[in-house]
């Protein structure tokens, strides 16, 4: 699995609410992100589903932040981060039920899928987030 850390030029991370009908984990928060199909590195996989969730593209190369072995759940999760200069209004929703992005100090105030949480506060306690501001 491969997610994104989405960061707009105000610092705000783009979250997904999941829908009601998602196969795992319906109705919390997580980040753009999805399964790695076969013949894909972790990155490609990443910037494939920003793309097809989102619209959206990071303005340049997906960066790898952390890897998580979450073995309750047999999944391995990558998570890349990227800036765009794009905003709210450049969003097109693809896939579950909202996608927007969240001031930073608003992103923890929500229920997110397992490991979530965690590698966003690492995220936004990190040197890489802290070099974007």
């Amino acid at each position: 699995m491969a997610c994104t850390f989405l960061v707009d030029r105000e610092g705000a991370l783009l979250l997904q609410l999941r829908d009601g009908k998602a196969p795992y984990f319906p109705d919390v928060w997580g980040l753009p992100g999805g399964e790695i199909e076969p013949g894909e590195t972790p990155q490609q996989g990443a910037a494939r589903e920003l793309a097809e969730e989102t619209g959206l593209a990071a303005d340049g190369p997906l960066r790898l932040f952390a890897r998580q072995d979450l073995p309750e759940h047999q999944r391995e999760k990558h998570y890349f981060w990227g800036v765009t200069g794009a905003s709210q209004a450049d969003v097109v929703l693809g896939e579950g039920a909202a996608m927007i992005f969240v001031p930073a100090a608003e992103v923890l105030d929500r229920p997110f899928t397992p490991g979530s949480a965690e590698v966003i506060e690492q995220f936004l306690a990190s040197p890489e987030y802290r070099s974007l501001r």
